[in-house]
């Protein structure tokens, strides 16, 4: 039988307990994962230094733009995307909503939360400045285009000016409402200086688009529409048959501007100061608008 004396006893115990609290320092000196850094509004949220794959999403972005950029702006967003990566911005989410530019002028005037607005014509844009609903300083334009009539690319009527319309194989023509739609705004100024306006009207089959009007032509719905440039020339489905003079309507203009509501005003000038920057214009060019200088 073995036998352990007291003292032999004690100094066991004494080294079980010295041995755990060395344990105890040992885990309690081990790294730990560093703390999120706290931004300025509070929020855990990522410095601009961090690598995309650390950082956060930032407010998600909401741009609100004519119906006629949306191919152009869907291109670009992945030029902006990558140029903030490459100055290692935190990573931005960009949405948008594509419509006519009075549908919405009226969605940001019932509180939309649309951070930028990329108008189709000034009347929309200056209307929202009356309001006082743009961040001063950010208002300025930022494209042109021009206005083209056109017809399905397999049509048997072949029309070469916007003074045929009134002939009588033309019976439909696809057209954006006036009031709302700029492209059809400057569609019927130049059939009203044709002094032809009265004569077509009963053909007109409106459109809450510009795109809605393409779509019409490239399905020989109608004979005719009339469209922006930017649209027709990359519609394989229709065929330019005139270039309306510049002196039939009014400038062809596309405003651009931040919201005074937007959540995330940082981003958004940093978005529309990246429109104006040589990629970003190369693209809008290769769809056919015009830089305004």
């Amino acid at each position: 039988m073995l036998h352990v004396s007291r003292r032999t006893w004690q100094m066991g115990i004494w080294g079980f307990i010295l041995s755990l609290v060395m344990n105890l320092l040992l885990i309690a000196c081990t790294p730990s994962a560093p703390p999120a850094t706290t931004s300025s509004n509070g929020g855990n949220s990522p410095s601009p230094q961090d690598s995309p794959q650390s950082t956060s999403p930032a407010t998600p972005l909401l741009v609100g733009a004519a119906a006629s950029l949306q191919e152009a702006l869907k291109d670009i967003t992945p030029l902006y995307l990558q140029t903030r990566a490459e100055q290692k911005m935190a990573s931005q989410q960009v949405d948008y909503n594509f419509a006519a530019s009075g549908a919405i002028q009226q969605q940001i005037e019932q509180g939309a939360p649309i951070d930028v607005f990329i108008s189709a014509a000034t009347k929309q844009m200056e209307n929202l400045q009356q309001k006082d609903l743009l961040l001063a300083g950010t208002q300025r334009n930022l494209l042109t285009n021009q206005l083209v009539l056109i017809t399905p690319q397999q049509s048997s009527v072949n029309l070469t000016d916007f003074s045929q319309l009134v002939n009588p194989e033309v019976v439909r023509i696809a057209i954006g409402e006036p009031r709302t739609v700029p492209a059809g705004k400057y569609g019927a100024e130049v059939l009203q200086k044709l002094g032809i306006f009265e004569q077509v009207e009963s053909k007109f089959v409106l459109g809450n688009n510009v795109k809605s009007v393409l779509a019409a032509v490239a399905a020989g719905e109608v004979e005719a529409g009339i469209v922006y440039l930017s649209d027709a020339k990359n519609s394989p489905q229709v065929r330019i048959a005139s270039i309306a003079a510049p002196e039939l309507h009014s400038p062809i203009v596309y405003p651009i501007a931040i919201l005074k509501t937007s959540k995330n005003p940082t981003a958004a000038i940093d978005y529309a100061n990246f429109l104006e920057t040589l990629p970003a214009q190369k693209v809008f060019e290769k769809y056919g608008f015009g830089i305004r200088q």
